[in-house]
């Protein structure tokens, strides 16, 4: 996030609720300005936001309860530590959630809905000239959330936005490479054929194996903010 947007931020009076702090605390982590193990004191974040001592504590208990943050007793709030078991559990659930969503989307009559799938494959195949890593960033966001509201599960859209929270710090400065991308959106080319085409079948297990495939990636980058 841009120094201009704090500001714009700041000016809107949204970072001095505990719902904008939160946000705040949220996307340096997910940037990487905030890493595994740093600790979150108090003093700083309210000098940066502008806000009351009561809403920064209140918006770090709300970073807690979504696993991103660790609150302890006399040491204060600090970035969690996911251990690779965690995260092989938390992969382990997004295969069988988005590998579902992924199946129950191919299957629905929602044309309007794979056209948009199909426009943000689009995009996402044009990354390198268009915006880079940042941007390719976004577009897959936007390309699994779709997968999600296209499968029509609530309950399968709201285990998956609790599994993607504490995992967000690693999938952002380190995770997009370019070699990383192009494996990557070689993976959603298949699953978005599949799915705009009816395929379930295939949908599902191309989804499976994207998961598994990050899975990967993201415990060797775990493993760097362990040493």
């Amino acid at each position: 996030m841009s120094a201009g947007t704090e500001n714009t931020w700041r000016r809107h009076g949204t970072p001095t609720s505990a719902d904008g702090i939160a946000e705040w605390i949220r996307e340096r982590i997910r940037r990487g300005r905030f890493v595994p193990g740093q600790r979150l004191v108090e003093a700083d974040v309210i000098d940066q936001v502008g806000a009351s001592r009561s809403k920064v504590r209140e918006a770090l208990r709300r970073l807690e309860a979504v696993g991103l943050v660790t609150i302890e007793e006399y040491r204060g709030a600090s970035v969690k530590r996911i251990g690779p078991e965690e995260i092989r559990q938390i992969y382990h659930a997004r295969m069988a959630l988005e590998g579902l969503a992924a199946a129950e989307f191919a299957a629905a009559d929602a044309p309007k809905l794979k056209r948009q799938l199909q426009a943000i494959q689009t995009a996402m195949d044009r990354w390198k000239d268009d915006g880079g890593h940042e941007r390719f960033a976004r577009l897959n966001d936007d390309w699994h959330q779709l997968i999600i509201d296209g499968a029509g599960n609530v309950y399968v859209a709201q285990f998956q936005a609790r599994l993607s929270v504490p995992i967000h710090h690693l999938l952002f400065s380190s995770f997009y490479t370019d070699q990383r991308v192009d494996d990557a959106n070689a993976d959603h080319q298949k699953i978005t054929a599949a799915i705009v085409d009816g395929r379930a079948e295939d949908a599902e297990s191309a989804m499976r194996r994207h998961i598994s495939a990050g899975l990967a990636v993201v415990l060797e980058i775990n493993a760097r903010f362990a040493d």
